[in-house]
């Protein structure tokens, strides 16, 4: 009899919380908000001295590609590239509305009366460009995943493209990769750059390379 007595006791407070409870709910106002879209984010993750993010799909000329929507892609130059372009004066960077091939020539880089080509990640439409990034090449180097994105495509080809890009795993052996053959090729130069830093590449290893030989370790590893 006492326990029948304490369940029904605390049944009956279970009833006078949850009446409580749906009161205050009834009292509050009801407030409608709408959920702005937010651009995702390069999560960086650090291999050989590079950021390589685990979200971003990469092309093997140093270029990398993040979905926004179901057609919408941004893209930019990766950290080990602008770590080897180092400080430039300026980019020149496709129109709105120019159709970019995957794996052709996307913009060029000037630097100290040279230049190099980069290549397309992803085929498609240029809708957007990053005026701050033209203005302000810094963003490219300093933050390459983030404020210093370059374009944005529209590729209604986008899971073909992405077939053809390195992600996960892949990504991060393809970079440790790049770093073994950037050092065979200036091993002083790459010892310099991890060592100032605490194993984080500086933004211009090739800072003191010759306008020539920069010219040629660029092209070699950007494919154009």
């Amino acid at each position: 009899m006492t326990v029948i007595l304490v369940l029904l006791t605390f049944a009956i407070f279970l009833l006078i919380d949850y009446a409580r409870t749906q009161k205050n709910l009834a009292k509050q106002p009801v407030v409608s908000t709408v959920t702005q879209p937010v651009a995702p984010r390069a999560v960086p993750v650090l291999v050989a001295g590079f950021q390589v993010p685990e979200n971003v799909r990469y092309h093997a000329g140093h270029t990398w590609a993040l979905t926004e929507s179901h057609d919408i892609v941004r893209v930019g130059m990766d950290d080990f590239g602008s770590k080897l372009v180092g400080k430039f004066e300026s980019i020149a960077l496709p129109q709105r509305g120019r159709w970019v091939r995957q794996g052709q020539k996307i913009w060029t880089i000037f630097r100290d009366g040279k230049s190099v080509d980069m290549v397309s990640p992803i085929e498609g439409t240029v809708t957007d460009v990053n005026e701050a990034a033209i203005r302000n090449t810094d963003l490219t180097r300093k933050d390459p995943y983030g404020e210093g994105w370059l374009l944005k495509v529209q590729a209604p080809d986008l899971k073909i493209n992405f077939r053809n890009l390195l992600g996960g795993e892949l990504a991060r052996l393809w970079t440790e990769a790049c770093a073994m053959r950037l050092q065979k090729r200036m091993p002083m130069a790459m010892a310099s750059a991890l060592a100032q830093d605490g194993g984080v590449a500086v933004d211009d290893i090739t800072a003191h390379m010759p306008d020539e030989d920069w010219a040629t370790v660029t092209k070699e590893f950007f494919l154009s």
